[in-house]
């Protein structure tokens, strides 16, 4: 639980980074950069002997759709939505994930899907004025594509790793690797290459921090959390980062927030955390 905290206090930053200096890059060029910096990062980790062939083309499919589509969709959004939107739209993301989870077992998990409308109905309460705004409809529907990818991926690892004998940390590069290659065609269609040659120093660093510690060292210790708790703790975990990024929103990047919303629907997101102490995996 604290690996998945951990990040989440970290990606709170990232929606404001991503608004503030990398909107006018491809999304596609976004997030093969990003992927391409973290899969650097735990390359040298990489130990594959032990791999089977066929669990390698499994991981490299897991992480193009958690990682390829998902940012290539997430990054785009952006054009369409405040930074502070962009994480309100995240609200889902734990339904799609007991959903996932219930598909992959082949049964309901009524405490888990509760525990996860629990914490959506705390994150609307944060900014519920803005779902009655016309301009996000295209934003939502990209922000929807990518929490599914999302969502998908993390139960798809954890169920997978669940039966094999590998360690995370050598196989992760795998996972970047399979969503970069996502991205290329992506890439490629959008004509995003052109883009590298306009990329400004600022927006390098932004890169930089976003795709070694945002990208690949927090999507490793969220995946790698994800297997210590059980499928509603996840999902649930998921909208942590929208409190917390909707803060760091109005105390770094200056954005207008109501403090009575922020804390009131924060409080329910920890309650639907503490009706499940995540001790048990049961996913």
């Amino acid at each position: 639980m604290l690996y998945l905290i951990a990040v989440s206090l970290i990606w709170a930053f990232s929606f404001g980074l991503i608004k503030g200096h990398l909107t006018t890059i491809d999304p596609s060029l976004v997030a093969a950069l990003r992927l391409a910096l973290a899969w650097l990062v735990f390359l040298p980790f990489a130990r594959l002997k032990q791999c089977p062939y066929s669990t390698r083309a499994l991981l490299l499919c897991v992480g193009a759709v958690q990682f390829g589509l998902m940012y290539t969709c997430y990054t785009a959004s952006f054009a369409y939505l405040q930074a502070y939107q962009v994480a309100l739209f995240t609200i889902f993301t734990p339904i799609f994930v007991t959903i996932v989870n219930d598909l992959f077992s082949l049964r309901f998990h009524r405490r888990f899907f509760s525990m996860s409308l629990l914490a959506v109905v705390g994150t609307a309460i944060v900014l519920y004025r803005d779902f009655n705004t016309a301009e996000f409809h295209t934003g939502f529907i990209l922000l929807q594509g990518a929490n599914l990818c999302f969502a998908f991926g993390q139960v798809a690892y954890c169920k997978l790793m669940r039966t094999r004998h590998l360690g995370d940390r050598n196989v992760f590069a795998l996972l970047y690797l399979g969503g970069f290659a996502a991205t290329l065609p992506m890439l490629l269609y959008s004509g995003g290459w052109h883009d590298l040659g306009t990329i400004n120093a600022q927006q390098w660093l932004a890169l930089i921090y976003l795709g070694i510690l945002a990208s690949g060292i927090c999507f490793f210790w969220w995946n790698y959390g994800a297997r210590k708790v059980n499928a509603g703790v996840l999902a649930v975990s998921n909208n942590l980062k929208i409190p917390l990024a909707i803060a760091c929103s109005a105390l770094f990047f200056g954005e207008h927030i109501n403090l009575t919303q922020l804390l009131l629907g924060s409080g329910i997101i920890v309650l639907a955390l503490l009706l499940n102490p995540g001790s048990k995996r049961g996913n």
